[in-house]
């Protein structure tokens, strides 16, 4: 080989061959080339510098290879291996139903399709005069109300008096049987002296009659004794009329059975007798309209009476009354009115604030299907407020991918609308318990003869960590492509978990009724 051939390709650039090599080549170069060639130097410098310029152009060429497969390939592979993907998710969020709560007549509208609101901004007025006709009415009904409270207040008061009255009406029945007790006994012992006043005037009649006899004594002497028996006679009998006269209004017989003393009575005559009971019915009727009854209608009024004075621990007449005066029959009964009045009063005034249909969340108007002039009902749909806030992202997953996905995963969001100039954090934040095809209205019949496997896609959300609609909205229904970085660890509430526990938030941040029914039924 010649020697230029087999030496290094440096040693070519930078040291001339020797004079004999060239003197060699020139013929050869001279024969090929016909009488035209260029002159020798010229010939050799030329394709040096050619094979050198091709071999820098390959090293670098080589060495942006290198560098790009460093800057994305690498990067792209690790994102390969520490995360999973699809393209099958699109954006979602809450819809609001605007509804009425009262019917009516729409006045105005001051919504259209597109329009932003906030939360509380009036959408729908519906004609308020007929509410506000009710309002009336029901003010009306209030102020009845209270005059009847009044009423029943001063009616109590007057039971009251009059349950006092009967209260010493019994107790003046008590002492007038005790006073005709004691004038019974009165009576007795009168009779008793009568009955020795007789004794000695017989017995001064008889010895005076003796001495007449004898004609001792004159005849006016004895007449006087026997005027004296007959007096002494006349007291004996008027006190044993007397006597059984009391013992009649006594409701006790005349004549003592077995010879019983007159004066002689039941021990718990002033608590059975006639009038005693008497007054203490007009007593239990004016307290029965207080609200109060005896525990039996066999008490005697002195049993009764303390029964009744046990209603304060210091037995004070005054704060048992008042107490009765609150708990009254007719005052509850006014105040249950006048309440229910009241009632009917705040409905009125929340009918009159329902015509004033307001937005409940932020977001965007959509569905808008009433105008002016419309007769609307409760509960009928006028339009949808879509929120602005609230996204996520559900993407289908396929049942193969699913395996290393946990609750709190991170997530790489880029939406089509957007491209690469935009990407969005996400976050796992649960999963859907049943595939789309479970859940759809008529789920397939696999038992069949003719089943193919497919593979089945399981919906998880995934919550937006940086969504700021002003700069970068994001509408319902674009296509994003996730990729879930399954090798970093979870982060946030519940996180490496596939399953939320009882308990866990709402997306208001309040616990639903459903979690809390079913935490109660877990403790």
């Amino acid at each position: 080989m010649p020697t230029g051939e087999s030496r290094p390709s440096n040693a070519v650039e930078t040291t001339d061959p020797p004079a004999p090599a060239t003197d060699k080549r020139e013929p050869a170069t001279t024969s090929a080339a016909g009488t035209d060639a260029p002159p020798p130097s010229q010939k050799t410098a030329a394709p040096r510098r050619s094979r050198g310029g091709r071999k820098w152009l390959i090293w670098a060429i080589g060495l942006l290879l290198v560098a790009a497969i460093t800057v994305w390939g690498v990067p792209f592979v690790r994102r390969a291996l520490s995360a999973v993907s699809t393209n099958d998710a699109y954006v979602n969020s809450h819809v609001t139903f605007v509804a009425p709560r009262v019917a009516g007549q729409v006045a105005r509208v001051l919504v259209d399709d597109n329009n932003r609101v906030r939360k509380g901004d009036l959408l729908v007025e519906l004609d308020k005069e007929p509410y506000r006709v009710q309002l009336e009415l029901k003010q009306a009904g209030v102020r009845t109300a209270k005059a009847d409270l009044a009423a029943a207040h001063a009616s109590v008061q007057g039971v009251i008096a009059q349950t006092r009255a009967a209260r010493w009406k019994l107790q003046r029945a008590i002492e007038d049987v005790n006073n005709q007790v004691a004038q019974l006994r009165s009576k007795v012992a009168a009779s008793n002296q009568a009955k020795a006043t007789l004794t000695l005037a017989q017995a001064e009649f008889d010895r005076a009659q003796r001495l007449f006899a004898s004609k001792v004594t004159s005849q006016e002497e004895l007449d006087q004794r026997r005027e004296t028996l007959a007096v002494a006679q006349a007291q004996v009998t008027q006190a044993l009329e007397e006597i059984s006269q009391i013992r009649v209004a006594l409701g006790l017989p005349a004549q003592p059975p077995n010879g019983q003393d007159f004066a002689q009575v039941p021990p718990d005559l002033d608590q059975t007798f006639s009038a005693v009971r008497e007054a203490q019915a007009e007593v239990i009727q004016s307290a029965a309209q207080l609200g109060i009854a005896p525990s039996s209608y066999q008490l005697t009024p002195k049993q009764m009476l303390e029964e009744f004075y046990r209603r304060d621990a210091q037995g004070n007449i005054d704060r048992i009354y008042s107490q009765l005066a609150q708990d009254a029959p007719a005052i509850k009964q006014a105040e249950a009115k006048l309440l229910s009045a009241q009632r009917d009063l705040d409905q009125a005034e929340l009918n009159l604030r329902y015509c004033d249909v307001i937005s409940e969340i932020d977001g965007v108007v959509t569905r808008r299907n009433v105008n002016p002039g419309n007769n609307v009902q409760v509960g009928q749909s006028l339009m949808a407020v879509r929120s602005l806030r609230e996204l996520w992202v559900d993407a289908n997953f396929k049942e193969t991918q699913l395996a290393n996905l946990r609750i709190g995963q991170s997530a790489d969001l880029r939406v089509d609308m957007y491209g690469k100039r935009q990407m969005f954090k996400g976050r796992i934040s649960g999963f859907t318990f049943g595939t789309g095809s479970t859940l759809a209205l008529l789920p397939a019949e696999n038992a069949t003869g003719n089943f193919v496997k497919v593979v089945q896609r399981l919906p998880v959300r995934i919550e937006v960590l940086d969504y700021d609609p002003d700069n970068r909205p994001l509408f319902v229904g674009l296509s994003v492509v996730v990729s879930v970085h399954v090798k970093e660890p979870p982060t946030g509430p519940d996180a490496g978990k596939v399953i939320q526990p009882y308990g866990a938030p709402a997306p208001d941040g309040a616990t639903s009724p459903a979690r809390q029914s079913a935490t109660a039924a877990h403790e």
